[in-house]
C-alpha cells in the first residue's frame, strides 16, 4: 500500500475545519489579496522588473487551502494566457476555492488533489513562480517539502513563503502548551475548541498572550481557534534558522518583506521610531543577515516571516537603472501631497511618520525630490523622469545628470521602498492592468 505523502491528523484537521474560513459568497463584493501575491511585488523582487506575465505564465499555489493566494493570481492574470495550479490535500478546502473560482468566472485554474510531497511524481510542467504560505511550518519534514517545491521550479522562478516567527509567536506557543495539558485525553475537536475558548476567556492579566496584546480575527470562527492553539504540527523559525536552511543548506537567496511593512521590519534602524542610538552604527556595518536577526529580536513582533526565495542574487529591479519605471504601490501616496510635504520642510531632512507601517524615522529628501515625485506616474521611466525635470526653466543652467539625480533622491527613495511603497518595472515590459 503506497505511503501516504501527509500526516493523517494534518489532513483531517483541514477536511473537518477549511482554513481560512471563507464564504464563496464574499467573491462578489471582495477580492482578498495576498501581500507576495501581488504581481509588481513578484516583478520587483523576482525577475528585475522584466517580467511580462504574458507569455505562458505559470504559476503553482502549494497548499493552496481555501484559495486566497491562487484566486488573487487567477483574478491578476484572467485576460493573460498565464496557467494557475491549485494544490491541497484537503478536499473540502479545495472545494471552496472551487466555489470562489466559480462566483468570480475565473477558467485559468487546475485543480490537484495531492500533497506537496507528491510533485515530483505528478509530471507537472516547471513554474515561474510558486507560492507556499503557511505550509512548510506544518509538515512533519519541511525540508523534504522545499526540496519538492524546488523540484517543479524553473531555474529562472522564484517562491514566495511563508512560515511562523518564533519570537513573534511566544505567547501563541505558550498557549498550545497549556492546550496540550488541558485537552490530554480530549479527542473530538468540539471539546478540544470549546476548552480553547473558555481558556481565552479567562486568561489572568500576566498570561504572556494576553499581555502580548495580540489580536487575531481568526479567533471568531473555530477553524481559526483550532489552527493557532491546537495544531498538530505547527514550527517556528528565526531569521538565522532561515538563512541556514535555505542559503547555507541550499545555496538559495531570501528576500524578506513583511506583510504591510515590507524590508523595513528586518531593518534595525526604522525600529526606533527616528532614535538613532550609537550602537547602529556598529550594526550597519555587519552582515544583511546578522541586521535582520537584530532586527527580529529588537522588535520582538514578527508573528511570520514572509519572503521570497531565488537561485539568483540578483533579481530585485535595480534602482539606479535609468530604464525602471517607479510606481507607487500599497496604499493612495500622491507624488504631489509628498513634494508638498517637503516644501513645507524646506527641503531638510525632518522625521516622516507613517502611519501604515507605524514607523517615524527622519529622511533626507534631498535637493530633488519635490520635482521628481510629482512626475511619477507609473508610466514613466526614470530616464524620462529625469529629462522631464532637466526641461523646467530653473534647471535648464546647470541641468544634473542622471547619476547625480540617483544619488541625490536615494535617501528618500530608500525609505520608500523599505516599506515597499515604490516599486520598479523595467521599461521594457508593460504594467498588467
Amino acid at each position: 500500500m503506497k505511503t501516504p505523502h501527509y500526516l493523517p491528523q494534518v489532513r483531517a484537521q483541514y477536511e473537518e475545519l477549511p482554513y481560512p474560513a471563507r464564504n464563496p459568497q464574499d467573491e462578489k463584493t471582495r477580492l482578498a489579496r495576498t501581500w507576495l501575491e501581488d504581481l509588481p511585488m513578484i516583478n520587483h523582487y523576482c525577475f528585475a522588473g522584466r517580467q511580462s506575465f504574458r507569455k505562458r505564465f505559470r504559476a503553482l499555489v502549494a497548499g493552496g487551502g481555501t484559495g486566497d493566494a491562487t484566486i488573487f493570481l487567477a483574478e491578476q492574470l484572467r485576460h493573460t494566457d498565464a496557467e494557475i495550479v491549485h494544490l491541497d490535500m484537503s478536499r473540502a478546502s479545495s472545494d471552496i476555492a472551487l466555489k470562489r473560482a466559480q462566483v468570480r468566472g475565473l477558467t485559468n485554474i487546475t485543480w490537484i488533489q495531492d500533497s506537496i510531497l507528491a510533485l515530483p511524481e505528478l509530471a507537472l510542467q516547471p513554474f515561474d513562480y510558486v507560492n507556499c504560505s503557511g505550509v512548510l511550518h506544518h509538515m512533519e519534514d519541511p525540508d523534504a517539502g522545499l526540496r519538492a517545491l524546488l523540484s517543479v521550479l524553473k531555474d529562472s522562478g522564484a517562491l514566495g513563503i511563508m512560515v511562523y516567527g518564533r519570537y513573534g509567536r511566544t505567547g501563541i506557543y505558550q498557549m498550545q502548551a497549556l492546550m496540550r495539558l488541558i485537552n490530554d485525553g480530549i479527542a473530538d475537536s468540539p471539546s478540544r475548541i470549546r476548552n480553547a475558548r473558555e481558556v481565552l476567556g479567562s486568561l489572568p492579566p500576566t498570561n504572556w498572550f494576553r499581555r502580548a496584546g495580540q489580536h487575531f480575527e481568526d479567533l471568531e470562527n473555530d477553524a481559526g481557534i483550532y489552527d493557532l492553539f491546537l495544531h498538530a504540527q505547527d514550527r517556528p523559525y528565526t531569521v538565522g534558522e532561515l538563512y541556514e536552511w535555505i542559503h547555507d543548506r541550499h545555496g538559495l537567496h531570501l528576500h524578506f518583506t513583511d506583510v504591510g511593512r515590507g524590508r523595513a521590519a528586518y531593518m534595525p534602524e526604522l525600529l526606533l521610531n527616528a532614535q538613532q542610538p550609537a550602537y547602529l552604527s556598529a550594526v550597519s556595518a555587519l552582515p544583511l543577515r546578522r541586521q535582520q536577526e537584530i532586527a527580529e529580536l529588537l522588535s520582538g513582533d514578527l508573528l511570520t516571516h514572509s519572503f521570497y526565495v531565488t537561485r539568483s542574487q540578483s533579481t530585485e529591479a535595480a534602482y539606479a537603472d535609468a530604464d525602471c519605471v517607479p510606481c507607487f504601490y500599497h496604499e493612495p501616496l500622491d507624488g504631489a501631497a509628498l513634494a508638498t510635504l517637503i516644501r513645507e520642510h524646506k527641503n531638510m531632512p525632518f522625521v516622516v511618520n507613517h502611519s501604515h507601517t507605524r514607523i517615524a524615522v527622519q529622511v533626507d529628501p534631498g535637493k530633488y525630490s519635490a520635482y521628481v515625485l510629482p512626475l511619477i506616474d507609473g508610466k514613466r521611466s526614470f530616464r524620462e523622469i529625469f529629462a522631464l525635470l532637466r526641461a523646467q526653466p530653473q534647471f535648464k543652467v546647470a541641468p544634473p545628470a542622471d547619476e547625480y539625480l540617483f544619488r541625490d533622491l536615494q535617501p528618500f527613495f530608500q525609505f520608500l521602498r523599505s516599506i515597499d511603497r515604490v516599486l520598479l518595472r523595467h521599461g521594457s515590459v508593460d504594467a498588467i492592468s
